[in-house]
């Protein structure tokens, strides 16, 4: 990507006259200058010399009164997705920017340049080439800040090989770790995890931590190679306001130690006499796992860092609040060291749900898993605008009630508005299940005061109830879950991530429940398949036990029950393949019309 094209070059200017201004400019090149009639080409040694003489030259430098243009020089079959911007204000947020990149088509890769320039320079690769030269179009020359932006095509090796990418949704796609706050403070950071650090910090200390001018919150980004974000909007009038830290989590930490640092410093400076423990935010379904069985793992956390720990009650959570409130008490170097256990454990628990999840989530046929709301934005197969900005007095994290069956925690920071507001595809026709749990787990799925069982009910946008108990001594109880397969998606999830979060089965016992579905007795046949062979290649496909008794009789609406057994993944496919059979016995019970037969008219409303 080292050679350089040189546009409006006079039609009088000549070899010397280029190597002269390269020279009185010290850009080296490494070979001779090939000039054409208004333009010209020459190749420079590396990358640094290239972006040198396109920062210096280009629409900066005349020649015999003619303003040079210089760029990349890129064959017409590399010219495909990939973009270079340049003179992009110092102290331009990432935000502002990805927000302009994302009006003209998905963005791929966005990575920043390092230059000697003062201005930064990223490069950008978008879905496909209409979108990558609508950018070209619109941005090249376009005013931002004071500064006018220069875009270019360079090489898209990638184009030559592959051909060109299909196009995307616009917006950005999976797009790699976070970046420092803007593109003129320093590289990229290598981040590990896709969690962030969210903490509390008092409303009093929000101004100190931004500095004059944002000059403190610049100051920590640069020197922790992070990206912060202060949620100074959130919770108006609230005595604490959440910041989110996004970097590696060596950059997480010295990020919270310095702020620690300056709430400190500041409380000394205004005579703030109250402690200022850190509090961080954690969302609800990773703090089971950092409590650890009868709180082992939070005593050994308090032990090795000499701190005191406690955690916000679960009465404290809503649907748009999901997360907890994890208060250390001790030293500033204690704190900081709690801060890194705890965030250890969370990031743990969440790559494990994340490689379960992603593993299982594509066996799942018959499921919009968009609208499920479960996956982190960019998630393989996901779309990346699932967030949905919570309301007034939440903590401005993911609005997402949680679900997975492992452990009770799963995919946790997309953002997600209850399901009855999300739209989906088709209007798919409403199921009922009916899932059977341990008696004594009622309690727990209904919540005080039938708090959980309403929240479960708005968050995965399905009519659930618990039936009566048939008798004194009954060991189960059944659930009755009716909605979309999203929605039985959502709430069966969760029921099985509630009874593992509240202990009902072991540390290492996976969740087993039974679910029945009713199927018309006419469609038993077409389940159980010639010789069994259907009910026999369900299950082995599913690993969930699938039986449809023989010696009963069919119910009133002459249906019979199909009972499937298994954990939660094995329970959903076979009740997605049940439901496949299902609607192609439907479609083959609908009359064909006959021929030349006109279509009913359609009804005005």
């Amino acid at each position: 990507m080292n050679k350089l094209y040189i546009g409006n070059v006079s039609a009088e200017a000549t070899e010397e006259d280029l190597e002269s201004i390269f020279e009185q400019w010290k850009i080296p090149h490494s070979g001779p200058f090939l000039v054409k009639t208004g333009y010209a080409f020459v190749d420079c040694p590396d990358e640094k010399a290239a972006m040198k003489a396109i920062d210096v030259l280009s629409g900066k430098v005349e020649l015999q009164g003619k303003l040079l243009e210089v760029e990349h020089s890129v064959p017409k079959r590399q010219r495909s997705c990939k973009l270079q911007i340049r003179n992009i204000p110092p102290h331009m947020q990432w935000e502002v920017l990805d927000g302009m990149l994302a009006q003209y088509g998905a963005v791929d890769s966005c990575e920043q340049v390092n230059t000697d320039t003062e201005t930064a320079v990223v490069n950008v690769r978008y879905g496909a080439k209409d979108q990558a030269r609508l950018a070209m179009e619109k941005l090249n020359g376009s005013m931002m800040e004071n500064y006018a932006l220069k875009v270019s095509y360079i090489p898209d090796e990638a184009a030559v090989q592959e051909g060109p990418s299909p196009g995307g949704r616009r917006g950005f796609n999976s797009r790699g770790p976070p970046r420092s706050g803007s593109p003129g403070l320093g590289a990229r950071p290598k981040v590990q995890s896709d969690i962030p650090l969210r903490m509390l910090v008092p409303t009093q200390f929000v101004g100190a931590i931004i500095g004059k001018e944002g000059a403190t919150i610049r100051n920590i980004t640069k020197q922790t190679h992070s990206k912060i974000d202060i949620h100074r909007k959130e919770n108006a009038g609230a005595a604490e306001k959440p910041i989110t830290i996004h970097s590696t989590p060596e950059g997480c930490s010295n990020a919270c130690r310095t702020i620690m640092e300056i709430m400190q410093k500041e409380a000394i400076d205004t005579k703030f006499t109250e402690e200022i423990p850190l509090k961080i935010l954690a969302h609800n379904n990773f703090v089971g796992r950092l409590i650890g069985k009868e709180g082992r793992n939070l005593k050994k956390i308090e032990q090795d860092t000499e701190t005191k720990i406690t955690i916000s009650p679960l009465q404290d959570l809503t649907l748009y609040n999901p997360e907890r409130t994890i208060t250390v008490k001790g030293t500033i170097e204690a704190c900081s060291r709690a801060e890194e256990e705890v965030m250890k454990k969370v990031g743990e628990s969440y790559d494990s749900d994340m490689a379960a999840m992603n593993l299982q989530s594509n066996l799942i046929p018959g499921l919009n898993l968009n609208a499920l709301g479960l996956f982190p934005s960019g998630a393989p197969g996901m779309g990346s605008n699932m967030s949905s900005a919570p309301p007034p007095g939440a903590h401005g994290g993911g609005s997402s009630f949680g679900c997975s069956p492992y452990g009770g925690e799963g995919q946790f920071w997309a953002s997600m508005p209850p399901a009855s507001s999300q739209p989906l595809a088709g209007h798919p026709e409403s199921e009922t299940v009916h899932l059977f749990i341990p008696a004594l787990a009622v309690g727990a799925i209904i919540g005080k005061q039938g708090q959980h069982i309403k929240q479960l009910s708005h968050f995965a946008g399905a009519s659930i109830k618990i039936a009566p108990a048939e008798g004194m001594d009954a060991k189960l109880r059944m659930v009755i879950i009716i909605g979309p397969p999203e929605a039985q998606f959502k709430a069966q999830c969760r029921i099985f991530g509630k009874l593992k979060e509240e202990n009902f089965f072991g540390p290492k016992e996976e969740v087993k429940l039974e679910a029945h579905i009713k199927v018309p007795s006419f469609a038993a046949g077409r389940v159980i398949g010639k010789g069994g062979k259907t009910v026999n290649d369900l299950q082995n496909l599913t690993c969930a036990e699938v039986v449809v008794p023989r010696d009963q009789a069919p119910d009133e609406n002459d249906q019979v029950i199909v009972k499937i057994s298994g954990h939660f993944f094995a329970c959903q496919l076979a009740q997605r393949k049940i439901q496949e059979i299902l609607a192609q016995v439907r479609r083959q019970q609908q009359p064909k019309p006959a021929p030349g037969a006109q279509p009913p008219p359609s009804r005005r409303k």
